[in-house]
């Protein structure tokens, strides 16, 4: 038998799973708490669905009396529908892209730092705003923001209404959003970068090749994979606002909910009006089945362009 023709029975053998479970026992049982969570909060609750074609009620549960679409007729028939999905779409787009080019751009800047006390203390730095509440931060934003007291306003002597002022706040979310969590995110980034074979720089360096040109030929295109993963799993939940940041931040400003409710927050408000957990139900079974959908076609995209990007 030849050296290749081993190597392809070798790759055929079929692993036994108790023996895998046996030798890796360890790592399995660092996951055993992330898959029970998801066991039972993911797939023990899909017979919950059902609440959603129901008119629920809490003594027969979820053998309420069926109503078919009507929990969904509820919501697609309102006035809010398409402005709180707009609002989803538009605010998760943005932190998407935004958020991504700077994750990417500050792992790479990060990466090209040598001082290694720098680093350190430039990494603490940045992922500290990531565990700050939101609603502190919705009170740190009211002391730079507010109209009479605000630091903003007594900087520039002016007295602008920012929280009766839409326009003002698409900019604000985003800029909010990238100084939360782009330290976090980044740290993905920089774990990939410091994965690429330093032969490959050396190499460039050799042939004369600048940093800038290492960075576009060899840092870029090999984090690539790693970017359209990452944006995959964005993209599931593109439909899903991020809740504790619009609801601490806008809380119930009327003003501001034409630009800033979205389906989450909608959902809340939804059910802390009517009580009833059938429309919540099928306005967030709207935004699963949609976000599915996004995912799967995302991933069938990326998988014909860009095979190594792809999630499956």
């Amino acid at each position: 038998m030849s050296k290749a023709s081993a190597l392809v029975d070798v790759s055929k053998k079929r692993v036994n799973p108790f023996k895998e479970l046996w030798t890796n026992k360890f790592l399995y049982l660092l996951t055993l708490p992330a898959v029970v969570y998801t066991f039972i909060f993911s797939y023990l609750t899909l017979p919950y669905i059902v609440i959603a074609f129901e008119k629920f009620n809490y003594k027969t549960g979820v053998f309420s009396p069926f109503v078919g679409l009507k929990n969904f007729e509820y919501f697609f028939k309102s006035s809010w529908a398409w402005t709180v999905t707009r609002n989803t779409l538009v605010i998760n787009i943005l932190f998407l892209i935004v958020g991504t080019v700077c994750s990417v751009v500050l792992a790479i800047v990060l990466n090209e730092v040598k001082a290694k006390k720098f680093l350190k203390v430039s990494q603490s730095m940045m992922l500290f705003p990531y565990f700050i509440s939101w609603v502190i931060v919705s009170y740190m934003l009211q002391g730079i923001l507010g109209t009479e007291t605000g630091l903003l306003n007594n900087l520039m002597g002016t007295r602008i209404n920012y929280y009766s002022t839409p326009g003002y706040w698409y900019p604000i979310l985003l800029i909010l959003n990238i100084w939360k969590n782009t330290g976090y995110n980044t740290i993905v980034y920089l774990a990939a970068i410091t994965g690429i074979d330093e032969g490959l720089y050396e190499a460039a360096y050799i042939d004369g090749a600048t940093r800038f040109k290492r960075i576009i030929y060899i840092t870029i295109p090999l984090l690539a994979p790693t970017i359209c993963i990452m944006t995959l799993m964005s993209v599931g939940r593109i439909f899903y606002g991020d809740f504790g940041m619009l609801y601490a931040i806008i809380r119930d400003n009327s003003s501001l909910m034409p630009i800033a409710e979205v389906i989450d927050t909608y959902v809340y408000r939804t059910f802390k009006n009517t009580g009833d957990p059938s429309l919540s139900m099928a306005i967030g079974l709207y935004q699963s089945i949609v976000g599915f959908i996004l995912v799967f076609t995302a991933n069938w995209i990326v998988r014909r362009k860009f095979p190594d990007g792809a999630l499956f």
